[in-house]
């Protein structure tokens, strides 16, 4: 479990701080979170958050149209930013791979996490939940959805995270696609975000199963 908060604590780090650092993958074993966290909002920049009224009756749609397609599998995610590969940018030795991997994406208004890994035969991909979401930053604030999306069986739920105050809101999902097992999560700066950012993301999922 304190591989798991160092492991998604040094993905916000990297992520938020959007500076083109590359720790190293090894953490020490008493790698002080808070304080890493801290730190890490501190050094965001501050912008005008999104208005609480909007002229327009609905939101407007959010359209993942960007496609990355890599490691045996493709995800939809907004054009103008770009997931990249974590475990690359932490240790160019040891990147993501078809058996498991990480990849992030950052703008000031988003903070997308995708990881993967074998299934090892397991039929409940809930498992992944547990791994994406970070015990001392994020919490559920509702109730677990099972969707049909395509041939995806998607668990989801929505969480509130301390990570930043700028994205308080987001969710965390998880499902199976082969032998893989797929976890996602996304911050944002308001609730109603998220589960259109989840199905926009997965409507061109595949995974060459």
């Amino acid at each position: 479990m304190q591989r798991k908060h160092q492991f998604i604590t040094a993905v916000v780090l990297l992520a938020l701080l959007a500076a083109g650092c590359t720790p190293k993958i090894s953490q020490p074993a008493d790698d002080p979170v808070a304080a890493i966290v801290a730190a890490t909002v501190a050094a965001i920049p501050t912008y005008t958050p999104y208005p609480t009224h909007t002229p327009y009756p609905t939101p407007t749609p959010i359209v993942l149209s960007g496609l990355f397609c890599e490691y045996g599998f493709c995800v939809g995610h907004p054009t103008d930013v770009a997931l990249y590969d974590v475990s690359a940018a932490r240790d160019q030795l040891n990147p993501s791979t078809y058996g498991q991997g990480m990849l992030a994406a950052y703008r000031k208004d988003l903070f997308m996490l995708i990881v993967w890994q074998l299934n090892s035969g397991s039929t409940d991909p809930q498992f992944m939940l547990d791994l994406v979401m970070d015990d001392d930053l994020d919490s559920r604030s509702g109730s677990l959805d099972v969707d049909l999306l395509g041939d995806l069986t998607l668990f989801s739920v929505p969480i509130t995270t301390a990570a930043t105050p700028v994205l308080p809101f987001g969710r965390a999902a998880a499902w199976n696609c082969g032998e893989r097992a797929f976890g996602w999560k996304v911050y944002t700066p308001q609730t109603d975000m998220a589960p259109d950012l989840l199905r926009e993301s997965l409507k061109r999922f595949t995974c060459g199963e």
